[in-house]
């Protein structure tokens, strides 16, 4: 069984999850149980179901459970995209988001390769 905490893909997703909850700060009061709420509890599910996988006995297992944390990855990237253009984000914030998307995607895609193989 792998130690998740030592795959720089939970390091980096825990990274997103961190940075989307210092983001949402300071969206509107009335946005806490839709968009915050949302943004926060994807981002919070990439990590978790990385770890998850890492505590299953197969790779088709391990598989499935990456392929759950891209899903919510996608998800919360529309959902920055949303909060962008309601301007509930800073540039800033939404350029240091998006790369650390950009990084996230990259490296669950490589673990599914490595598990693929």
């Amino acid at each position: 069984m792998l130690d998740f905490k030592e795959l720089d893909v939970w390091k980096e997703a825990k990274h997103l999850a961190i940075l989307v909850y210092r983001c949402t700060e300071n969206f509107p009061k009335h946005e806490l149980f839709g968009l915050t709420n949302q943004m926060r509890r994807a981002s919070v599910y990439i990590p978790s179901n990385i770890a998850e996988g890492c505590g299953r006995r197969t790779d088709k297992d391990k598989s499935q459970f990456m392929f759950t944390a891209r899903g919510s990855l996608f998800e919360l990237e529309t959902q920055i995209l949303i909060s962008k253009e309601l301007s509930f984000l800073s540039v800033i914030d939404f350029e240091k988001l998006s790369l650390q998307i950009v990084k996230c995607r990259k490296l669950i895609n490589g673990y599914l390769n490595y598990l693929d193989k």
